[in-house]
């Protein structure tokens, strides 16, 4: 089926954002709701939009309504349009006002316990009316859900075991490894030539055997000859982490930059005779995507941190 222009003329971005609120909503009352209008005014902009394009786009049945193959064509090339709209007129707004907007990002947890703080913090002191929408998850949702449904402009995490999709760029940051951490009152800290075999039997935080990172670390443990400690707590939850580690027993691998930039939280790595765990840490964008002014001034600060965290040549 082609398009003429006469059929683009008749295609109305009102139209198409009923069509949007119907099937996020899943019936033409909830979305009259939803949009204040009427319910007959949704029908009509909906029975409007398949007898322009000759289609079917809707499937009814008792519970509500479901996309055709034709809708969800309509619904993925319409949620691109109202994107890129919103940027244009996020554009303009800045260009009006370069001190005010909003920025949506994405990160995982361990970098917004460092990396990420350092980077709202320098933004917000030259850009104070800048409200910043951060979106905390794993690589692969981060990816999959937050960025391909464009709910974020970008995704800075590591890459490790992430397929990463041919509609996704990516420009890599930083090693951000994973070392052994403990709290500044923790003994060990002040011991020098340490192996990583005298810490096997000390209580150590770690994340779920199954992750990616998870393996990585039992790896790390198998390549010095030992196996995983027997874990004290099993966890992703990186405040939990710090409020052990504060307390000056226990131990865990984390990436360097929460110690390098988390501010005052008391971290420091020991020095155990491995390299620690290769993290590479990227940015990751939607390809075709215009990225707003605000997220181009946002990278420009990535890069600058980011130099901070690689190691000397």
């Amino acid at each position: 089926m082609s398009l003429d222009d006469r059929t683009l003329r008749r295609l109305k971005l009102s139209d198409l954002r009923i069509f949007h609120a119907v099937v996020q909503r899943g019936g033409m009352a909830k979305a009259a709701t939803d949009l204040n209008i009427s319910q007959p005014a949704v029908s009509k902009a909906v029975a409007a939009l398949e007898r322009t394009l000759g289609v079917r786009l809707l499937e009814r049945h008792p519970q509500g309504v479901d996309p055709t193959m034709y809708g969800r064509a309509l619904l993925k090339g319409g949620i691109a349009v109202f994107d890129e709209l919103q940027q244009s007129v996020k554009e303009i707004g800045f260009l009006a006002d370069a001190t005010a907007g909003e920025l949506r990002v994405g990160c995982t947890e361990p970098l917004a316990a460092g990396f990420i703080p350092e980077l709202i913090d320098t933004l917000s002191r030259r850009y104070p009316r800048v409200a910043f929408d951060v979106v905390a998850a794993d690589p692969a949702t981060l990816m999959e859900r937050e960025l391909r449904q464009r709910h974020i402009e970008l995704s800075i995490n590591p890459i490790p075991g992430l397929n990463i999709a041919t509609d996704i760029d990516l420009e890599i940051l930083f090693d951000d490894r994973q070392v052994v951490m403990a709290g500044a009152q923790n003994t060990w800290v002040r011991r020098r030539n340490l192996q990583l075999a005298d810490l096997v039997d000390e209580p150590w935080l770690v994340p779920p055997p199954e992750s990616i990172i998870g393996r990585s670390i039992a790896e790390a443990f198998r390549a010095s000859g030992l196996e995983l400690p027997r874990a004290r707590v099993v966890t992703f939850s990186i405040p939990l982490c710090y409020q052990l580690l504060s307390r000056g027993r226990f131990l865990a691998m984390l990436p360097i930059s929460m110690a390098r930039l988390g501010g005052e939280l008391p971290l420091n790595i020991l020095r155990v005779g491995i390299p620690g765990i290769d993290r590479p840490t990227a940015i990751m964008t939607l390809k075709k995507r215009t990225l707003s002014p605000l997220a181009q001034v946002f990278l420009e600060e990535v890069r600058v941190l980011a130099r901070r965290l690689r190691p000397p040549k």
